[in-house]
C-alpha cells in the first residue's frame, strides 16, 4: 500500500516556505535524523521542488550532547553529528534556506549562528502535523511582533502581576528584543514554525513568580496542580516553594548539576491567537514540542539556562507558559489579566 501521509501536509508547507519567500533556483536543504517524520521530509522536499528550488535531503545520526532527556524539549542542542561535523556545517552554510525537522533544534547552539551569519535562512519544524496546519502563520503575524519588539527596544522597565501574587520587575537595557513569527524570510534569518511571540533577553530582575494552577511547564508538558512561588533576585532563582510542581523544579535545577540552572533566560509574551491553551494535554508527549503553549496569545512565557547575549551555555533550559498576567511596558499594558491587547 502506498504512503499517502505526507499529501495533506504538501499545501501547509509549500505555503510555509511560499512565507520564507523561497524563491526559484534558491539552494534548500532539508535536514533530518533517522527518528524526524518521514512525512515531513517528503512534505518540504516536495514543497521545495514545486516552489522550484533546488532540494538537497541530507538525514544525519541523531544523539544528542545533552546529559539528560532532550527529545522535543525546546533546549536545541543540536545533534552531535552536525557539531562536530564541519563538512555537515559546511552544507547547511550554502544553502539559502534550511528546512530543519530534527527532532530538537539547534535554537541554542552557537554553530547555528554560525550558519545564520552565512545568510541562510532557517525554519524549524517539529510539531503535530494538525498543529502546524491549525496555527499556519500569516504575513501580517511579522508586522505585529515587530510593533512588540519595538516598545522593547525603546523602553526601560518590564512589569509581570497577577492576581495569584506574580510581581516581576524586569529591567530591559542591554536586553535585546527579538521575536518569532513562525517564517524565516530575511537573510540570516531562524524561525520556528508555529510560533508568534515577542521576547527579550534581559540581565536583571527581581520579585516573585507565582505559578497557578493550569500554567504549563515544559519540557515536561505538565500542567501546574498547586500555586509554587519562586523568588528573583538579580536575574537568579533563590527559592523555589510550593507543592509536587515545586519538588519537580528544585529537583531539576539540582539534578542539572548546571551552573545556570536557576537564572532565567528569554521571556515575553504570545500572540498567536490561533494557539490553544488546553492542546498540550491533547496530546502524547513525544508528538509534540509544545508551542501551542508557548505562544499562545496572552502568555507571559519565561525560561531558565542558555542566555546567548551574556555569553551562558546552558542545557537546563526549562519554558514556563503563565496565565492571568497583566504585562505592562513603560506603563504601556501589553497584555491585561491574561489578554493580549489590541494595539
Amino acid at each position: 500500500m502506498f504512503d499517502l501521509s505526507s499529501v495533506d501536509l504538501l499545501d501547509a508547507f509549500t505555503r510555509e516556505l511560499e512565507l520564507c519567500k523561497l524563491r526559484e533556483g534558491e539552494h534548500v536543504v532539508v535536514l533530518a535524523e533517522p527518528a524526524s517524520r518521514g512525512d515531513y521530509v517528503a512534505a518540504a522536499f516536495g514543497a521545495a521542488k514545486a516552489c522550484g528550488a533546488h532540494v538537497i535531503a541530507a538525514t544525519v545520526p541523531g544523539g544528542s550532547p545533552a546529559p539528560m532527556p532532550s527529545t522535543h524539549t525546546g533546549a536545541g542542542p543540536g545533534l552531535t553529528s552536525v557539531l562536530t561535523d564541519t563538512t555537515a556545517q559546511d552544507l547547511l552554510k550554502s544553502a539559502d534556506l534550511v528546512v530543519d525537522l530534527t527532532q530538537e533544534g539547534f535554537i541554542h547552539a552557537p554553530v547555528q549562528q554560525e550558519i545564520l551569519r552565512a545568510g541562510t535562512r532557517i525554519i524549524f519544524v517539529c510539531d503535530a502535523p494538525d498543529v502546524l496546519i491549525r496555527n499556519l502563520p500569516r504575513p501580517k503575524d511579522k508586522d505585529e511582533v515587530l510593533e512588540g519588539v519595538g516598545l522593547l527596544k525603546r523602553s526601560e522597565i518590564m512589569r509581570v502581576t497577577s492576581a495569584a501574587g506574580t510581581d516581576l520587575t524586569v529591567r530591559l537595557s542591554g536586553a535585546k528584543p527579538e521575536f518569532q513569527c513562525g517564517f524565516a524570510d530575511d537573510p540570516g534569518r531562524w524561525d520556528h514554525w508555529p510560533s508568534t511571540m515577542v521576547l527579550c533577553w534581559p540581565e536583571i530582575s527581581d520579585g516573585e513568580l507565582v505559578l497557578a494552577p493550569g500554567d504549563i511547564l515544559l519540557p515536561f508538558k505538565e500542567y501546574v496542580r498547586d500555586p509554587v512561588t519562586l523568588r528573583i533576585e538579580g536575574g537568579h532563582i533563590e527559592k523555589v516553594s510550593g507543592g509536587a510542581e515545586a519538588d519537580l523544579l528544585n529537583t531539576f535545577f539540582d539534578d542539572a548539576r548546571d551552573q545556570w540552572a536557576r537564572s532565567l533566560s528569554h521571556m515575553g509574551w504570545g500572540l498567536m491567537r490561533t494557539a490553544d491553551w488546553f492542546a498540550t494535554a491533547m496530546y502524547g508527549k513525544g508528538d509534540l514540542m509544545g508551542m501551542d503553549a508557548r505562544a499562545f496569545a496572552g502568555n507571559f512565557l519565561w525560561s531558565t539556562g542558555p542566555h546567548p547575549v551574556l555569553g551562558r551555555e546552558s542545557y537546563a533550559h526549562l519554558d514556563i507558559a503563565m496565565r492571568g498576567c497583566t504585562v505592562s511596558v513603560d506603563g504601556t499594558d501589553v497584555v491585561v489579566d491574561g489578554v493580549l491587547q489590541d494595539r
